[in-house]
């Protein structure tokens, strides 16, 4: 059941203006809040408290709630009670009582100009008004009929004169789950007790803004380096903003900016606030993470995943390592990371696909890892297609102090990221006003969001307490991450992303087949930022600044293209395939069947590569091709594109000839004088030979006419190149 809390506000006022205009000392207000709990939402409510200067004290802490929550029947009764009782300590009639919820509120102004607005309605007490009606419809009849605004009382807020408060509660007995509301209701709507009391509501919402039934009329106002909640149907700036019943998102997304938690002048100004700095502390007194990774699905690049967990900074003996994999297929990748390096972390639990552990329970299996480790300070999880480029993610996060934070992830080229900004009514993805930019990076911050996945950190008290049940992954129809998020915001958890630094992406696992040795050479369309980092040399971005491409022979331009692991990869996959040519003259495997000057090789479409090959040559080859060769412009069509193997007991050698293309692309694979002695390319016509090639330098000529050339002996062990006849 919920706890609710309430703000009791007091101002001391001189009696002769009462009912009156007039300006009343700010400074002796007091503000009482009922808190049976400290939330996200309450202390939310405190910093906006704060911010204007309202003097608070706790009222009810350590009290069981016992007066029902927005999600179930009507209820409230305890606050009256509370109010009651408070109200008994106040014994100047001079004073002015707020009585407002504090974990769905905001303060969006100051004291002075809340006095003010009070005063200039002329009543002794003045509720907060809504346009729906709760919780009896056959009550609306009997609410008075205003000009303009709206008719029905909210007993969410309200302000008043002591003396009258105490004569509005006096005949409460009702029992704490009674409704609040209703009480305050058929007060109101008595004409008797609205008249003795002196009742009225605030139609048009100058100090209270409730936003149930009342979304499309509240806007964000920037003005001067202040944010404030507008509405625009009655053009009024609301002192109170209240997210009473099912728009408690609503409010986490007012509560991002109001009262200037972000401006456009300043930025996030509460990013700052309430750190815990891991610099000055040794690492044997860093905090125990449980580190979960959840692998799902068949996925890109796991190899490169552990790379990137093994570099995360964080003292490996403060981290235990909880891996479920669910694929058959990552096995391999997951025992070759445990066995090189496993020993280096406190502790490692594994759950494989022989396990019969299903996704949603492994990750419950995860969370009581933690809870039940007297140890553990945090859970973080990981999913396998999350590309942590950040290697001070864990330690950013663990800084920022939140019950529940997400590094900001998202995928090139588009819009996509690990959190939604807002939710549509039946719960699924909807995109928030400040969603592009966030994404984008025009808004940097610490942003409370109603749902993230993929990846995240929450303090181990949250799992021991709030997140304590074993069903949190599991919600009608949802989806495990969905039903996960709503259990977190069911407890009153915020949960927090950050894009206040760059953290990594996810990887798309769209279309990923299974059936190759090296599965993510093919992923040059679905992860094309992955796939470039992982196969394409490091220097390749520094031809253009740097002129790194050289010319060892006439027209003929020799540049970095390839890492070490895309040359071990692609030789890999051809051996694995296995189907070399024989090296005769007859070959259907081209146009004619017939081949002039054969070689020991396989196409690249024989292990279905072409197509990736060609997106190869044309974001990679083309650039350099049009800069070397200007004028020209390429769109990297080819006939023939394979790998070579020269042996001397096999092929050591190839005659002199001319290739059937514009040019042509012939790339080392492997290393001379490491795997092979011998070998190189001579260029006849110039008697130019290039005998010492690089391992993924590619070599770039013309093919016909001018560069007549041959294939050097190899004399031992086995060389691989890579050609591509290009433009045939």
């Amino acid at each position: 059941m919920g706890a609710w809390t309430f703000a009791l506000l007091l101002a001391l006022l001189p009696p002769a203006q009462c009912g009156k205009t007039g300006s009343v000392a700010a400074g002796k207000l007091v503000v009482l809040t009922v808190a049976t709990e400290e939330t996200g939402g309450f202390r939310r409510f405190m910093r906006s408290a704060r911010h204007f200067n309202y003097t608070v004290k706790v009222l009810g802490q350590g009290e069981e709630w016992k007066g029902g929550d927005y999600m179930s029947a009507p209820g409230g009764g305890q606050k009256v009670r509370l109010l009651k009782s408070a109200l008994e300590e106040v014994t100047e009639k001079n004073k002015v009582v707020l009585f407002i919820d504090s974990y769905d509120v905001i303060f969006a102004s100051g004291p002075k100009e809340l006095l003010k607005k009070f005063q200039q309605t002329g009543h002794k007490v003045v509720f907060s008004a809504e346009t729906l009606i709760w919780p009896d419809r056959h009550l609306e009849d009997k609410h008075p009929h205003v000009r303009e605004g709206k008719r029905f009382l909210g007993s969410g807020g309200f302000i008043g004169y002591a003396p009258n408060l105490k004569e509005l509660v006096a005949n409460w007995t009702g029992k704490d789950g009674e409704s609040d509301q209703l009480f305050f209701t058929k007060i109101y709507i008595n004409p008797e007790k609205r008249k003795a009391i002196n009742i009225t509501l605030d139609n048009k919402c100058r100090m209270f803004q409730n936003l149930h039934g009342s979304l499309d009329e509240v806007v964000l106002k920037f003005e001067d380096g202040r944010v404030r909640a507008r509405n625009i149907l009655y053009d009024t700036l609301p002192v109170l903003v209240h997210g009473n019943g099912p728009t408690k998102l609503q409010i986490n997304y007012l509560g991002n900016y109001i009262p200037n938690t972000w401006n456009f002048e300043k930025g996030c100004t509460v990013c700052s606030e309430d750190l815990h700095p891991l610099s000055g502390l040794k690492e044997i007194k860093y905090p125990v993470v449980h580190i979960g990774i959840f692998i799902q699905q068949p996925t890109p690049f796991v190899s490169v995943f552990f790379e990137r967990l093994l570099n995360l900074k964080y003292p490996k003996n403060r981290l235990k390592l909880f891996i479920y994999n669910k694929e058959q297929h990552h096995d391999g990748h997951v025992n070759r990371f445990l066995k090189d390096h496993g020993t280096e972390y406190q502790a490692v639990k594994l759950i494989g696909p022989d396990d019969g552990i299903h996704g949603t329970e492994s990750r419950n299996l995860a969370f009581d890892e933690c809870r039940q480790d007297s140890d553990c300070g945090y859970f973080f999880s990981i999913d396998i297609d999350v590309v942590l480029k950040n290697e001070d993610t864990l330690k950013i996060l663990i800084e920022l102090n939140r019950p529940f934070v997400a590094p900001m992830m998202t995928k090139p080229g588009k819009l996509w990221t690990n959190f939604w900004g807002a939710l549509s009514p039946d719960g699924y993805y909807a995109r928030s006003e400040d969603y592009v930019d966030i994404v984008q990076g025009r808004r940097m911050g610490l942003w409370n969001v109603p749902y993230v996945s993929h990846i995240y950190l929450i303090k181990a008290s949250v799992l021991r307490d709030k997140l304590s049940a074993s069903d949190l992954f599991f919600s009608g129809n949802l989806d495990p991450d969905m039903a996960f998020c709503r259990s977190v915001r069911n407890q009153g958890i915020f949960m927090y992303v950050t894009n206040l630094h760059t953290f990594g992406r996810v990887l798309s696992t769209e279309n990923y087949q299974t059936n190759h040795l090296h599965n993510d050479l093919w992923q040059i369309f679905e992860n094309p930022v992955e796939w470039e980092e992982r196969y394409i040399h490091q220097n390749y971005s520094r031809i253009d600044k740097e002129n790194l491409i050289e010319t060892p022979c006439p027209d003929v331009y020799w540049f970095p293209i390839f890492t070490d692991t895309a040359c071990t990869h692609l030789v890999e996959e051809m051996e694995n395939f296995g189907q070399w040519s024989g090296g005769g003259n007859t070959d259907t495997r081209i146009q004619g069947g017939y081949e002039n000057v054969p070689t020991i090789d396989i196409h690249m479409n024989q292990i279905s590569f072409e197509k990736e090959w060609q997106k190869f040559l044309l974001d990679y080859v083309a650039p350099v091709t049009e800069k070397m060769f200007p004028g020209y412009y390429t769109r990297a069509q080819f006939d023939l594109a394979f790998v070579v193997r020269y042996k001397p007991d096999e092929q050591p050698s190839l005659r002199p000839h001319h290739d059937a293309s514009t040019f042509t692309i012939n790339i080392a694979l492997n290393q001379v004088g490491i795997d092979y002695q011998g070998g190189g390319c001579r260029f006849l016509r110039y008697n130019c030979s290039i005998q010492a090639q690089r391992k993924g330098w590619a070599l770039m000529h013309p093919g016909r006419l001018t560069h007549y050339h041959e294939g050097l002996p190899t004399t031992s062990g086995v060389r691989y190149i890579s050609v591509s006849f290009v433009d045939p």
